[in-house]
């Protein structure tokens, strides 16, 4: 297995039949596996092996996939790059010498490389649509209550979702299929069809845009790179000689979306992640000293840079006399956003975007500027506010050859809108 895409490589046997019977499945580190290492690409995890397997993987192996392994991903899915993982760098194997996107780039890879045939990831900014994007498959952020979250090592509760990565929209269908529905274990999950949507996604996936209404929102698009805007509307006119129609639209609380965004995500990250103190979880302590500064100790030994900064962050966002602040203000422009969405998706069946302004970066180049990092995630993050869904397929390649995706968003539970629209571009 190539190109540093997985954290730990062992199979795990599916039953002998059900729709996914023949065929292999990667799954990111952060969604626990029985007896099987789940890392979350930290040192903190570096041992830890779950006790239970995560309602998604307990579908997986019903549905008779083979498991290959599970990925590599940025430390508890911070990061747009997979590399803040403690396990080293995944590359690009579309782009050699490039990132493959993040954090969930090594199901990606994994599925760009031909090592799986399919893959599931986590989205809480664009975690699952990034990596499909830089790599060259597709990738699918479900609706928020679609898949159950059991068993995910949490990030940021309120935002994240299990969405799959295949070669193709139909695949990503598939996949889609056997993982969503109501779940037990996970009070936040809703059952789609009693919410009157369709559930029939692979044949949705039947690239029939006749008639679509496509709304741009014009905020996403300006201020992208110039081959990754020339790459997407060479796609809308695709679409159009397929017998869509497009139509701007104006989503102006955008402006504030990833500010908003990372408020809300590092505040959650920070009380998600007091857990890790090396006495519920992590690498137990000497406890030679004083109990505060073994805590400390554990946390730094453990943690990467990127997860002290988001979780300094939080914490002090969530602080005395700085919530209403910050935190508060975040939670008013994400409802914000959610109506921005809502408005432009009265007039228009999906919303289309690229899916990340720029191309994928080399690796290494974006190391040493987080906030660079942070705004790539301009176009997928206030997807994630609203709770929507949201497809990343292939839309072309830049000059240089590097791979571009394009982004639907639809309204709540229309996963077939998206899926359809994506299936006549992949």
């Amino acid at each position: 297995m190539s190109h540093n895409a997985y954290i730990t490589d062992e199979r795990i046997a599916g039953g002998d039949d059900g729709p996914l019977a023949d065929r292999t499945v990667a799954v990111k580190d952060n969604i626990s596996t029985e007896g099987v290492r789940t890392t979350c690409g930290s040192a903190m995890l570096d041992e830890y092996v779950p006790p239970y397997d995560a309602t998604v993987v307990d579908r997986l192996k019903s549905a008779g996939a083979t498991i290959t392994g599970k990925t590599n991903m940025d430390e508890f899915g911070m990061g747009t790059t997979t590399e803040t993982s403690a396990f080293g760098p995944t590359e690009n194997p579309a782009a050699p010498g490039h990132v493959p996107g993040g954090s969930s780039g090594g199901s990606a890879a994994a599925v760009a490389s031909g090592d799986a045939d399919l893959a599931l990831g986590t989205d809480t900014g664009g975690s699952v649509r990034c990596p499909a994007a830089f790599c060259g498959v597709v990738g699918i952020k479900p609706t928020y209550g679609l898949v159950s979250r059991y068993g995910l090592i949490a990030y940021a509760n309120s935002l994240e979702q299990i969405g799959p990565i295949a070669p193709s929209v139909e695949e990503a269908a598939e996949l889609l299929e056997v993982i969503a529905g109501p779940d037990e274990h996970d009070a936040t999950t809703r059952d789609a069809a009693e919410e009157g949507a369709d559930t029939d996604y692979a044949a949705a996936a039947d690239g029939d845009v006749e008639g679509m209404q496509i709304g741009i929102p014009t905020e996403l698009v300006e201020g992208a790179d110039e081959d990754v805007v020339e790459t997407f509307w060479d796609a809308i006119d695709d679409l159009e000689a397929q017998g869509a129609s497009s139509h701007e639209v104006d989503l102006p609380s955008v402006e504030h979306a990833v500010e908003a965004y990372y408020v809300i995500a590092m505040s959650e990250a920070s009380s998600n992640l007091a857990r890790f103190d090396g006495v519920r979880y992590g690498p137990s302590p000497d406890y030679e000293g004083n109990w505060n500064e073994e805590f400390a100790g554990v946390r730094e030994a453990g943690f990467g840079e990127e997860v002290k900064r988001r979780v300094l962050l939080g914490t002090y966002a969530l602080s005395a006399g700085y919530h209403d602040k910050y935190y508060k203000k975040a939670q008013d422009a994400r409802a914000w956003v959610k109506q921005d969405f809502d408005e432009a998706l009265a007039e228009a069946d999906v919303l289309a975007s690229p899916t990340m302004p720029v191309p994928p970066m080399e690796m290494g180049e974006s190391l040493s500027d987080p906030l660079t990092m942070y705004l790539a995630d301009a176009n997928t993050t206030p997807v994630n506010l609203a709770n929507l869904p949201a497809i990343s397929v292939p839309a072309g390649e830049t000059d240089d050859g590097l791979p571009v995706g394009m982004q639907f968003v639809g309204p709540a539970f229309g996963e077939t809108e998206i899926i359809r629209a994506g299936s006549a571009l992949a």
